[in-house]
């Protein structure tokens, strides 16, 4: 391979790599993939959907671009006129060129995030033909080292970054600590592995590490609502890079984790942390991959503020949030889950100032974080280039507050923050939430 970033034994390719990469492409053929593969008439409508291209418009940032490597492979093996004459129809073989180009083009520049594919007049899942290519690549252990080492910690471990029980059974109970402080109230309890809690609560490890007061933050929530819930020791990790890398079988354990975890606690409901693709691992991909249905209900951690709100059960004062306010929806729990309203409407009753950005809701354009992208350190200055657009959203709002509600978002936003010298804080929804709530005894 030319790329220096690929030179590894392992990025070689063999035509026993090459066929076990064919046979997982052919066996995730379905009317879905078939069709994005298909119907493509390049009028080019995604370039400016995509965070890439408006960042660098150039056109291997052109969606279609990045799908149309995989399409000729696809042409060489299923189209009988791509067989016959694959040059005069744009049909390749997967050889190492081909494999270093799809490496590039779906973990390299892309982010899985989907507003190309609202964008698309014919409904091609660019989304899914990446995620398929990402698959393939994965079979034959091309995955970017910094994604397949983060999964494999996970399967190991329990949690994506090796945290190891001791380590967070202690974290919690420091923060317990710290919220009796806050809250003046020494009988405050933060519920550890509660038999029959009606609630599961997760974390992304981030928060375990290196940002803890988020832990206290929602406990506080948590506890000034009154709720039934708990944490758990077997499965807290509310991630899954599974769904990044393209492993099916390693995103269908964790998966399992956290199932099995809810199931020995006997809650009615997992509820996911402020964590983009976790949410929308659990809720919407888990039942796919582990082949049935839950026995229990999957929420995020947002809707279940949105709903204490209106339920009446915190008291809040949003004056203590005086400072203007803008959202970042996370393309996995907005544009990919579903929940648009719900921050907009805890921020409605959190904070004095809140102005949307430009696009906002389903058509929000991606940090640039998502995708496993952050774990990627490979491709780290591609990423930030494509966080120009993100950049220039944020600086036309005015605001001084940034908040999000997903850790990788966070982080990237984070990052973006320092490159683009923007004077905003990056804060969690909740850290908002908790600000402003009044602890009653």
């Amino acid at each position: 391979m030319k790329d220096s970033r690929f030179s590894d034994e392992r990025y070689t390719l063999t035509d026993e790599k090459a066929a076990l990469a064919i046979d997982v492409l052919r066996k995730g053929l379905n009317r879905q993939l078939e069709a994005s593969l298909e119907v493509c008439v390049h009028c080019g409508i995604c370039a400016e959907a995509c965070h890439y291209y408006v960042s660098d418009p150039k056109p291997e940032h052109v969606p279609a671009y990045r799908a149309e490597q995989l399409r000729k492979i696809y042409r060489g093996l299923f189209d009988p006129v791509g067989k016959a004459v694959p040059k005069w129809a744009g049909a390749a073989q997967l050889d190492e060129e081909m494999a270093e180009q799809l490496l590039l083009n779906v973990f390299g520049s892309c982010t899985m995030c989907g507003r190309c594919v609202l964008n698309c007049p014919m409904g091609v899942d660019t989304r899914l033909i990446a995620r398929t290519a990402r698959s393939m690549l994965t079979a034959i252990d091309m995955t970017p080292a910094g994604l397949k080492a983060t999964v494999n910690v996970h399967l190991e471990s329990g949690n994506n970054m090796g945290v190891e029980e001791i380590d967070f059974v202690e974290t919690v109970e420091w923060m317990e600590e710290e919220l009796q402080i806050a809250v003046d109230d020494p009988s405050v309890k933060i519920p550890i592995d509660k038999k029959g809690a009606r609630y599961v609560y997760t974390f992304n490890p981030r928060e375990v590490k290196y940002f803890p007061l988020l832990i206290q933050a929602a406990a506080k929530i948590f506890l000034s609502a009154g709720e039934d819930w708990t944490l758990s020791t077997e499965s807290w990790d509310a991630t899954n890079y599974g769904l990044f890398s393209g492993d099916n079988a390693a995103a269908s354990k964790i998966a399992h984790n956290l199932e099995k975890a809810v199931l020995n606690i006997g809650a009615e409901t997992l509820v996911m942390a402020e964590c983009g693709h976790g949410y929308r691992s659990q809720r919407w991909e888990g039942e796919n991959w582990v082949g049935y249905k839950y026995p229990f209900n999957v929420v995020s951690f947002v809707e279940m503020q949105a709903k204490y709100i209106k339920e009446g059960r915190l008291k809040l004062d949003p004056t203590v949030n005086d400072k203007r306010v803008t959202y970042h929806d996370p393309c996995n729990q907005a544009r990919n889950g579903g929940i648009i309203e719900e921050p907009r409407y805890i921020l409605h009753h959190t904070v004095m100032d809140f102005v949307e950005m430009e696009p906002h809701g389903i058509e929000n354009y991606c940090c640039g974080g998502g995708g496993g992208m952050l774990s990627m350190s490979e491709f780290a200055k591609e990423r930030i280039a494509a966080g120009k657009a993100k950049a220039d959203q944020i600086s036309a709002t005015g605001a001084e507050i940034l908040a999000t509600s997903c850790h990788n978002c966070l982080d990237q936003l984070d990052e973006i923050r320092r490159h683009y010298k923007l004077k905003v804080k990056i804060v969690n929804l909740s850290e908002l939430v908790a600000d402003a709530v009044v602890w009653q005894k």
